[in-house]
């Protein structure tokens, strides 16, 4: 797309000083390890601790409640007269659409074109850890819900933060927190769910229909794309909810069994492939940023596709009908799985097999494009289809995750402007070079992290006394499924 010019190159560049890089020096500074000989992110570091202590915390709740999970979205633990508003499914859905969006494809090639193939081991294993931290910030969502006046239900980290520690006597450090945490989420709901979104499903349309490659087409295309997202935001949760229910596993199979297929065509090439990824995420070579390059870039990519430790998807699935909180927990620790480990785990391996991370020039979404292409010429319309579609549905998620916080800071009578704005940048995303945009959601959505992964922390005593409570119910008969 050609170069911003004037007024829109001078807001960009305040967007970039001001928004991006102050921001950036508090989140990613370098914390330096073994006489500086490793240099590792903060953020990175505290979404990886986060996880490892929820993992041992619940005692690899990830893996003894995974098959459970996948029975309660199924049905068969729900009950009439249940307080929510969508299903376990909806939930789940609306959160996999926050979740499933360009970072599956743009940003594990990201991730590969400057960490090296080991970065996809390391975002496996991210995946695997932020299940539980996914499972605990879900429950806490679920268990501090309320009702609006407008009789719609409301949750997520901004409650359990708030009032979770004030039943600790943190009544102020919370409410801090709360804002803290309200404040980045409606920063992350402009930037990386709705403005990278709206940017990089531009750029891959744009490539399509060259005529459209130009400011006009940017315009026209954000102006599109921010009506459609407005027409499924009016309808709250319940519409979100339905819509995701369809696309979500619409989406996943296609690009999935797409990425099957080109496996099996490579199936020569696959266990090379899978030795490479794992021989260069222990490599100690500078060749790719080694060891710590993979690491950083693999934990990185997996926290900003999966959000798993930054307590956004704690909003939807506090939406879900259920009067049981670790049901909801059970079930969200599901979305880093189908996410990070079949996903994004999908578009390594086509990527790593088919070479694309080797050729000269190609990086992003277009590298992912570059290694479907090789195998199928036509994939290129395909994928800007499904890219346009992943960005929507991370967008109308997104949406949700914004308006609540909104909500809690300025009140109900408010959200019309939230809305407005919203799709205003939403408009501005198609127009916007992409390195502003994506550091900008990078930035927020990681940042959320922070509030959020300290007061889970603090109430994770009250998740684990709910959770051995629950799993002693089901394991003795008192929680019976619903007959198939």
């Amino acid at each position: 797309m050609e170069q911003n010019t004037g007024f829109l190159a001078t807001l960009e560049g305040l967007f970039q000083t001001v928004l991006v890089d102050w921001v950036s020096a508090v989140l990613f500074f370098d914390l330096a390890f073994w006489n500086d000989a490793i240099q590792l992110p903060f953020v990175v570091v505290w979404l990886m601790l986060g996880a490892v202590f929820f993992t041992v915390r619940f005692q690899f709740v990830n893996v003894r409640a995974f098959r459970h999970g996948i029975d309660c979205v199924r049905g068969r633990y729900t009950r009439p007269g249940e307080t929510g508003e969508i299903t376990h499914f909806q939930a789940l859905s609306a959160a996999l659409s926050a979740t499933v969006g360009l970072g599956n494809i743009a940003g594990v090639a990201v991730a590969v074109g400057v960490g090296g193939p080991g970065a996809i081991f390391w975002m496996v294993i991210a995946g695997v850890l932020g299940m539980s931290s996914k499972f605990a910030e879900c429950t806490l969502g679920q268990k501090y819900k309320t009702i609006r006046e407008d009789g719609h239900v409301s949750g997520g980290a901004m409650h359990y933060l708030r009032d979770g520690l004030a039943e600790l006597g943190h009544a102020r450090f919370g409410k801090v927190l709360a804002v803290v945490f309200a404040v980045m989420c409606i920063g992350g709901s402009f930037g990386g769910g709705n403005m990278f979104q709206s940017n990089q499903s531009f750029a891959q349309i744009a490539s399509l229909i060259p005529m459209l490659d130009n400011t006009t087409g940017a315009i026209l295309f954000g102006g599109a794309l921010a009506l459609v997202v407005g027409m499924v935001i009016v309808g709250g949760i319940k519409r979100i909810g339905e819509v995701a229910g369809y696309l979500v596993p619409v989406m996943c199979t296609i690009y999935v069994a797409t990425g099957a297929v080109i496996l099996l065509m490579h199936a020569g090439e696959l266990g090379a492939g899978l030795a490479t990824i794992v021989s260069e995420a222990f490599a100690p070579t500078a060749a790719a940023g080694g060891l710590v390059g993979a690491m950083i870039q693999g934990f990185r990519r997996a926290a900003f596709s999966n959000e798993a430790g930054t307590g956004s998807a704690s909003i939807a699935h506090s939406a879900a009908t259920t009067d049981e909180p670790i049901r909801e927990g059970v079930v969200a620790l599901l979305e880093p799985f189908v996410d990070t480990i079949v996903v994004c785990t999908m578009t390594g391996l086509v990527i790593v097999v088919t070479g694309a991370h080797l050729q000269p020039d190609v990086s992003g979404i277009t590298m992912t494009s570059w290694a479907f292409e090789s195998a199928f010429p036509w994939f290129k319309v395909v994928l800007g289809i499904t890219a346009v579609l992943f960005a929507f549905s991370t967008m109308i998620s997104w949406s949700y995750y914004g308006e609540q916080c909104w909500v809690q800071l300025f009140g109900l009578r408010s959200i019309i402007v939230y809305k407005a704005l919203f799709l205003g940048f939403a408009w501005l995303g198609a127009i916007f070079q992409a390195q502003a945009v994506l550091d900008f959601g990078d930035l927020m959505i990681l940042g959320m992290a922070v509030p959020n992964v300290i007061g889970v922390v603090m109430l994770s005593g009250k998740v684990r006394a709910a959770l051995d409570d629950y799993l002693g119910r089901l394991k003795s008969g008192a929680i019976q499924p619903i007959s198939d």
